[in-house]
């Protein structure tokens, strides 16, 4: 866990009980400088905020806030069943959250519209 983060937000998979806990600090260029996760959850759940992690280096909020969902399905390299999507999904869903300062939707994996609208909450 990074001490000294920049964004950070936690939240579960209401399916199967998955928690994860995702800190990111930023640069002076508003850039991912670190990233750092904690949680439990099913190995799906797990590997795939690994995986989504260890990409994120060097990406602006307005980056995060738009990675795709089949970036991290091709990051796992697995065939997920509909069963198990949110699971896949978790990670990505929190690092979104941590970017918009708000919950992300689970539908989509991401808010509509320009991220950089003032009015969007902690952006």
């Amino acid at each position: 866990r990074l001490e000294d983060f920049d964004l950070d937000y936690e939240d579960t998979n209401p399916l199967c009980g998955d928690e994860q806990h995702v800190y990111i600090k930023l640069d002076e260029d508003g850039r991912v400088s670190d990233v750092s996760f904690e949680g439990q959850g099913c190995a799906i759940s797990t590997a795939a905020t690994s995986l989504l992690t260890d990409e994120l280096e060097g990406l602006t909020r307005e980056e995060l806030i738009r990675i795709p969902k089949e970036e991290v399905l091709e990051l796992l390299g697995i065939q997920i069943s509909a069963t198990r999507m949110k699971c896949a999904m978790l990670g990505v869903k929190v690092v979104k959250s941590a970017a918009l300062g708000e919950p992300a939707d689970w539908e989509d994996e991401g808010r509509q519209g320009d991220p950089s609208d003032p009015s969007r909450s902690g952006l």
